[in-house]
């Protein structure tokens, strides 16, 4: 399934908060979410699970805090994955403006395929910061934080909030942090009410994502975890009784699990017509190849039904990373073909120095359980 960008989506979502907070969106506003609802609010505060997908929640979840408030399920951004929804939300621009599309991303500028959210080169793990490449170079899009009317606070997880990737993208906002569910309760409760004055308050909560992608979302681990934040959402909301807030939850995607089996690895014969290093997402996979026709070819031969093979500027031209004037370089960062895998199948190259591990939980690619996150609303 595609992003519905016409109303539908995470990049709608963020629209209609920046204007409920005085800024000009970028896009159309979320169908499921009135207008007048976040203007009227003193606060509007956005928590992010990272990795809850509505099929999930709905799965999992159902009566308990979360999915009892949950109104509608929306479409996250293509690729369904943290570099480019969470870019999206931070900035309230598509995955075509703001230009990251994947973990892995191809800086032409700097000459390295590099993760833009530790911002660090691929193979090497050497800060982008050391090859003179600087954070205000790789993501031109700016924050919303910068344009919105009411003060702006982001809490965030201690071990990310001074990165490259989050300095830049909170600019114009307050950060606070936090190490525990605990604390990301008590900051979000604290910065609510640090002050009377119109707010918009940004949470972020990482640790469902990663074990998922360790034990798989369908793990008795994720479940624990799901089971964590969904209590702690309700504790949240009885602490600011009273405090005209509007609550929205929801994701940046949700996740599928991939047995051994279908984890496959590049074969030598695709790799040697590859330019640069895999990038995206291991279910969405960009090829920088030599010959694009011959390698499409050869690699139709290889995966047959696992994946739809494309030329990634037939993606672009479909619609599949939004609407908007193109990031100036997202052509060379996206290459020359995608590998879309189909059911639950996952491709990955190896560069020297890179660990060799695999994720039971992935996520990036167009199925529903991927795609899909939920909206939930509720009025304190």
């Amino acid at each position: 399934m595609r992003p519905d960008y016409g109303g539908g989506s995470l990049v709608n979502l963020i629209a209609s908060i920046v204007q409920g907070r005085g800024g000009e969106p970028r896009h159309a506003l979320l169908a499921a979410l009135n207008a007048r609802e976040l203007e009227a609010a003193r606060n509007v505060v956005l928590v992010i699970v990272d990795g809850l997908g509505d099929n999930y929640l709905m799965r999992q979840g159902r009566g308990g805090e979360l999915a009892r408030r949950r109104r509608a399920a929306i479409t996250s951004v293509f690729p369904s994955t943290t570099a480019s929804a969470i870019t999206t939300s931070y900035t309230g621009a598509t995955p075509i403006e703001h230009g990251l599309t994947g973990w892995f991303t191809y800086f032409g500028e700097a000459g390295y395929v590099a993760a833009p959210l530790p911002f660090r080169t691929r193979g090497e793990n050497v800060p982008l910061r050391d090859k003179g490449f600087t954070p205000d170079r790789a993501f031109p899009a700016p924050p919303i934080f910068e344009f919105i009317k009411t003060r702006s606070i982001v809490v965030t997880y201690r071990q990310i909030i001074d990165s490259d990737y989050n300095v830049r993208h909170c600019a114009g906002a307050e950060r606070r942090a936090y190490e525990t569910l605990e604390q990301f309760v008590d900051q979000v409760e604290a910065a609510v009410k640090s002050g009377p004055e119109r707010k918009f308050v940004y949470a972020y909560w990482p640790e469902y994502d990663a074990i998922s992608h360790r034990f798989g979302s369908l793990s008795v681990e994720a479940a624990r975890e799901f089971a964590r934040v969904d209590e702690a959402f309700g504790v949240l909301l009885s602490r600011l009784a009273g405090t005209d807030s509007l609550m929205i939850a929801t994701a940046d995607h949700g996740f599928i699990d991939v047995p051994p089996e279908e984890s496959l690895e590049l074969p030598a014969s695709l790799a040697s017509m590859l330019r640069l290093p895999l990038c995206g997402e291991r279910r969405v996979v960009y090829c920088h190849v030599h010959d694009p026709e011959a390698f499409m070819q050869r690699a139709k031969d290889w995966l047959a039904d696992r994946a739809e093979i494309k030329t990634s500027s037939e993606l672009m031209q479909e619609g599949w990373f939004g609407p908007g004037e193109p990031h100036p370089r997202f052509a060379e960062r996206i290459g020359d073909v995608t590998l879309m895998m189909r059911g639950n199948f996952t491709v990955k190259d190896w560069t020297p120095g890179e660990p060799r591990h695999l994720h039971i939980g992935n996520h990036g690619g167009p199925s529903e359980d991927e795609m899909m996150i939920p909206l939930i609303v509720e009025k304190t």
